[in-house]
């Protein structure tokens, strides 16, 4: 790793962070003539600090604070090793880092090692699942009072119109965009296909599918950093948040994914376009732990305002080959590339925990070999459907107690991200609709 850094002199800081529930970075700025002290014997902060809330404040009552004495984790360094911050001004480089006990053993509580745990799952069943992430984010002139699309460099006009496919929304853009991709190539992001979505200054880049599902929600966090980064550099906000504007469509964040066997063969493949019964047992899993895993999938306050009826984000549990009203979708095109697409989430998720969730509910599923109910046709909103919780303090509730999500996550990761959940409940509930969105603006 220090390799890099010496390949790299211009650097003269480093930044070590860690991904905490809420997928907030968290870690330390050093020298970088000290970085092998990071490197080599890794960085400590308190174990509570991967559980703050979104404020970055400390859960009220939590047994990490003060029952233990608030102990230290030590962090080490992510296979990912050192990346520029094409977004700071000054030449810096970062550090992914995830949380370990002092004997060794990962901390539950982390997100990357739940996603690490159920990975290691699949690996147990010699399978190997292969994801690829849709991101959609809003551009957003946020310098007044009341938030808006930022006016275009090129013809400095606002376009008050979600622009669906559109070049010309993407042209407008064009500086940004292409400082984005070239910041994406520096720091490895597999960034692929960038569109323009149906909301107010809403675009979406698909990221490349990989077969480490560690590597891909790294490229996703690490993505969400560096968009809200660059955008500031050009002078506007970028905002992952679910819905910024009551009446357009909000952001979602989509993952596609397929599981390759020991020989590298597709299990979802059957040669036509209905797939296995292997990916039939997946979807079934993701539909049974659909309820308990909501709060993963919208977990805040304003995630919820995304996932009404007719607005691009699904309601109801149900599945469906190539129809994008269903929460599963199964898309057409080659069998050898028959996957999943699972469109719950929203795009202010942590992008770890999305992936435990997903992916761990699919397990969950093969594991059991059920059958799904069958696969609906036409419009799923007018559709008589079980529904996804659709609010806030039922997905808490339903989160703690379910025995599918129990099957995913480490009971300490659930106890933590129920507890930074409700008192992120109760002082949202303090604030005003637009105080909630200066919060959310450039924190999710």
């Amino acid at each position: 790793m220090n390799n890099w850094l010496r390949k790299n002199p211009q650097v003269r800081t480093i930044r070590v962070a860690a991904s905490d529930l809420n997928g907030q970075a968290r870690g330390k700025r050093i020298p970088s003539r000290y970085a092998d002290k990071a490197v080599e014997g890794g960085t400590r902060f308190p174990m509570s600090v991967l559980n703050l809330d979104i404020w970055g404040e400390d859960i009220d009552d939590s047994p990490l604070v003060y029952e233990t004495g608030d102990r230290d984790g030590v962090l080490k360094p992510t296979e990912r090793g050192f990346m520029p911050m094409p977004w700071l001004d000054a030449p810096s480089a970062l550090l992914p880092i995830w949380m370990f006990h002092e004997d060794g053993r990962p901390y539950a509580g982390d997100p990357r090692h739940a996603l690490n745990a159920v990975v290691e799952r699949y690996r147990a069943r010699g399978l190997t699942p292969v994801c690829a992430v849709e991101l959609e984010f809003f551009l957003i002139d946020d310098s007044g009072r009341t938030l808006q699309v930022p006016p275009s460099p090129r013809s400095g006009k606002r376009r008050v119109a979600g622009e669906i496919l559109s070049l010309r929304a993407l042209d407008q853009f064009d500086a940004f965009f292409t400082d984005l991709y070239d910041a994406c190539e520096e720091m490895d992001i597999p960034a692929d296909t960038a569109i323009s979505e149906a909301g107010l200054g809403q675009f979406e880049i698909n990221l490349m599918h990989c077969d480490d599902a560690l590597r891909a929600a790294d490229d996703a966090w690490l993505f969400k950093m560096l968009v809200k980064g660059m955008a500031r550099r050009h002078g506007f906000a970028a905002s992952f948040m679910a819905k910024p504007y009551e009446d357009y469509a909000g952001s979602g964040l989509h993952i596609h994914f397929s599981v390759l066997d020991g020989a590298g063969n597709n299990v979802f493949d059957d040669g036509g376009e209905a797939g296995t019964d292997v990916l039939r047992h997946a979807v079934a899993g993701c539909l049974k732990a659909m309820p308990g895993s909501a709060l993963v999938f919208a977990p805040h306050a304003n995630s919820f305002d995304r996932m009404v009826p007719g607005s691009h984000a699904p309601t109801g549990i149900s599945w469906a080959y190539e129809n994008r009203t269903s929460a599963i979708r199964i898309p057409s095109g080659s069998p050898a590339a028959r996957r999943i697409e699972h469109r719950v989430a929203g795009g202010d998720v942590n992008p770890y925990l999305m992936l435990a969730a997903v992916l761990g509910a699919a397990l969950n599923g093969i594991e059991d070999a059920q059958a799904p109910p069958a696969p609906i046709t036409g419009n799923a909103y007018a559709a008589d459907l079980p529904q996804i919780p659709g609010d806030w303090q039922s997905a808490i509730d339903l989160f703690e107690t379910d025995e599918q999500v129990a099957r995913i996550f480490a009971p300490d990761l659930i106890r933590n991200f129920v507890l930074t959940k409700r008192q992120e409940l109760k002082y949202m509930a303090e604030l005003s609709p637009q105080e909630q969105v200066t919060i959310y603006l450039d924190t999710v």
